[in-house]
């Protein structure tokens, strides 16, 4: 049974590649566990086994030393029980019960990584870069991810409060959130105005790189003839490592895309552009901000190395690791970091992120007046405008939502500032 995975930045391994990854790691002469090291956990195993206040059996201590052994790691290696496991896969599809937010950990606390869009943490107004404090009278210091997420799961219909810290707010927010069933919609496009489309993308899952194709295509048909596209990855928390590999090559021709580096050769994989732009050179704006994350930033920094794309807003998560999922027995995996990925040009995403080609930080637009003065024709005896008119088609207003979105107002105007010097 092949398994797709919804993680940021995951490459895909079969049991096989599971065994030569093993392997690889196990030839490591130096990597070899000290005989005292053995003694020292066996023997903390059996005092925590006969001493502790509560009688604990043996597969949970081994499950949590599992657990402690990988999340000691990093923030996105972790160990997956049956129903993790099930869930991983479950998210993959685009639909799964919750609130709607990509998380990880920083300081021992949870971290917004981005909400996920129509979903209801987003109608609630989390943001990325929160800090998930308590959910409900749960303090989340010490917890660790799974354990937050499953206390965030629950019935279609409860609530839950989130207090939250978020930065230039002087105390914590209290926001009630209502579980709801998340189906999440990987490609949303729309014509902005005659001649320059839109294409969100929320997340990479399965079937994203064609719906993005489909897209375009359907764009270019709409439009006659279209000029240029905005592709919005802002809040994209990742996805499938595949799919954004599909995205970045709809729009190039050629050329490496990423590529990943680690410690096994398994680990070091490069990806390239197959020929064909579906836009045929058209330009294209790409709009990111600290929640583009993972395969969000390998499609923006695979565009703006080949100068394919302006990229604009602020600078991205800096999500650069791969995890690997190796299944286990009775249903169960991990999932490893076990490499770095780099864009064409060989800039480490890790902890950096992608910069813009021009920063537009987000800011709220309000449209003054303009004070009326005089002008020729309020002067007396002026002479009368004599050009003749001629038949034109009214131009469609731009979407409301342009008004009160300035990152994309300014993808806007540097697209027809483009087809304007180009015509």
């Amino acid at each position: 049974m092949k398994f797709l995975f919804r993680i940021t930045g995951i490459v895909l391994l079969s049991l096989a590649s599971a065994q030569v990854l093993s392997e690889d790691v196990i030839s490591d002469e130096d990597a070899r566990l000290p005989l005292e090291d053995l003694q020292l956990f066996v023997q903390i195993f059996d005092q925590i086994r006969s001493a502790y206040v509560e009688e604990v059996d043996d597969k949970t201590l081994f499950e949590n030393a599992i657990k402690g052994l990988l999340g000691g790691l990093d923030p996105h290696s972790s160990y997956l029980d049956e129903s993790t496991f099930d869930e991983l896969q479950e998210n993959t599809s685009g639909e799964f019960g919750g609130l709607g937010i990509e998380v990880g950990m920083e300081g021992g606390l949870i971290k917004v990584v981005a909400p996920i869009d129509d979903t209801p943490a987003y109608r609630a107004g989390i943001k990325a870069g929160d800090l998930i404090i308590k959910l409900d009278d749960n303090a989340v210091q010490g917890m660790n991810i799974k354990e937050a997420i499953d206390l965030m799961r629950g019935p279609e219909g409860s609530p839950i409060v989130l207090t939250i810290l978020r930065e230039g707010m002087d105390a914590p927010l209290e926001i009630t959130i209502v579980r709801d069933i998340i189906k999440v919609k990987s490609v949303r496009s729309e014509i902005l105005e005659d001649g320059f489309g839109y294409v969100r993308i929320a997340q990479f899952q399965t079937d994203t790189g064609a719906q993005f194709r489909n897209a375009l295509e359907s764009m270019i048909k709409k439009s006659d003839p279209l000029q240029g596209v905005v592709i919005d990855l802002r809040n994209n928390p990742g996805g499938l490592l595949p799919s954004s590999v599909e995205v970045a090559d709809a729009l190039l021709d050629d050329g490496l895309i990423v590529y990943t580096e680690g410690r096994i050769p398994s680990a070091n994989i490069k990806f390239r552009a197959t020929q064909g732009d579906v836009l045929a050179g058209i330009p294209v704006v790409v709009i990111i901000n600290s929640g583009s994350a993972s395969a969000a930033e390998i499609v923006a920094g695979a565009l703006q190395d080949h100068h394919r794309a302006i990229v604009i807003g602020t600078q991205s998560f800096g999500k650069g690791s791969v995890q690997t999922v190796l299944p286990l027995k009775d249903g169960k995996a991990i999932k490893l970091t076990t490499a770095r990925y780099l864009t064409p040009d060989g800039h480490s995403i890790q902890a950096q992120g992608i910069k813009p080609d021009i920063v537009v930080a987000p800011a709220e637009i309000k449209m003054l007046d303009e004070q009326k003065g005089i002008s020729e024709a309020n002067l007396s005896g002026h002479l009368k405008n004599i050009e003749v008119k001629k038949s034109t088609t009214k131009r469609k207003s731009a979407k409301a939502s342009i008004a009160d979105d300035n990152q994309l107002y300014e993808a806007l105007n540097i697209l027809k500032g483009i087809a304007i010097f180009k015509s």
